[in-house]
């Protein structure tokens, strides 16, 4: 029922509605709160362990654990990595959560500070590789070691800096932009990243495919995914095309079919994309009466040109604990977890037929 929904839904924001991504593509529902105290900050993005750990990004602390059971400790010394939350003079943004190839180093980028911070999941150190001169979104290491990482607007580290980003989302700014950090030859991190694409409407996930050559890119608030034709050895891009026009994509995972699963925050909804097609689909969307109402009043305001940071409360969210940003991906027909800007994860798991 879900599905039908929210393609009525997306009709009426003035989307094309596609076939599934895949035949192959499950629903989910809604199962639990994790942790169930409601404990997190800011929880925008993680990832999983082998052992069954969830990394979550945490607005206090850097980084946070959450065991099977939801136990929640502080994970790796950020502070002396040079983390900092003291608003509102000093707030900080962790961001994007990514595993490195190794499957042993996380990246963890900070929205509103730029630092981009290297995590050893195996002793714990916190090494902030990089500090970019406005904030940093998301950040994905390639097989080369390079890094590549997104600029949603040119928000400086400060008491301003969350306004200007949501200025950004509110007006569509064009200064998105994507960056790479060459790999050098020691092993650690370049000190100047170069400028790959510049003009994007709020840059946001980033999803490496080595397997099929390709880098892709979320562009929030130009409701489209992009993607290029990814040299990996020297860090060229070519090809560029629209991969999909969707609502809002936030933070984006490569599963293994090599499909991308999207975060739609202002939809509410978990999508899952075939880049091959440009076909999507809906794999979550708690509908409410109370949102629909509101993404039908977005897309006047967006045709307007009036502001709609009005319209961000728990109507458009619920029955989550927050907006939604990033999710995470565990074995096929597992379970996923959603992150966002509330105080807890949303665990789905597959609906059974």
């Amino acid at each position: 029922m879900h599905r039908i929904c929210f393609a009525l839904l997306t009709l009426a924001l003035g989307f094309p509605v596609h076939a599934d991504a895949s035949e192959s593509v499950l629903s989910y529902e809604q199962v639990a709160m994790f942790p169930a105290d409601r404990s997190l900050v800011r929880p925008e993005d993680g990832v999983m362990l082998a052992d069954g750990t969830l990394l979550i990004a945490d607005q206090v602390h850097g980084l946070v654990a959450l065991d099977l059971e939801g136990a929640k400790r502080p994970f790796g010394d950020f502070a002396a990595a040079g983390h900092v939350h003291e608003p509102p003079e000093r707030s900080a943004g962790p961001n994007g959560v990514a595993m490195e190839p190794d499957g042993i180093h996380v990246l963890v980028a900070d929205i509103l500070t730029g630092a981009i911070y290297r995590i050893n999941t195996e002793t714990e150190q916190v090494v902030r590789i990089y500090q970019h001169e406005f904030g940093a979104n998301s950040a994905r290491r390639d097989s080369s070691g390079a890094v590549w990482f997104s600029q949603s607007t040119r928000n400086r580290a400060g008491p301003d800096s969350e306004a200007r980003m949501f200025a950004a989302v509110d007006e569509g700014f064009l200064d998105g932009a994507l960056f790479r950090l060459p790999p050098p030859a020691d092993g650690s991190t370049a000190a100047e990243a170069e400028l790959k694409l510049s003009g994007l409407t709020f840059g946001n996930g980033v999803a490496i495919d080595e397997a099929r050559g390709w880098i892709y890119v979320a562009e929030t608030m130009a409701n489209r995914i992009v993607g290029y034709r990814l040299s990996v050895a020297d860090g060229r891009l070519s090809e560029g095309r629209v991969v999909a026009e969707l609502p809002t994509p936030d933070n984006i995972e490569l599963d293994e079919a090599g499909r991308l699963w999207v975060a739609s925050p202002i939809a509410n909804a978990l999508l899952v994309v075939d880049p091959d097609s440009g076909s999507w689909s809906t794999a979550f969307y708690p509908e409410t009466a109370e949102h629909k109402k509101l993404m039908i009043e977005w897309q006047r305001r967006s045709q307007s040109g009036e502001s709609r940071l009005a319209l961000f409360g728990p109507d458009m969210w619920a029955p989550l604990p927050g907006l939604f940003t990033g999710l995470i991906l565990t074995h096929e027909g597992g379970p996923i977890y959603l992150t966002g800007l509330g105080n807890t994860l949303v665990k789905l798991e597959a609906v059974k037929e």
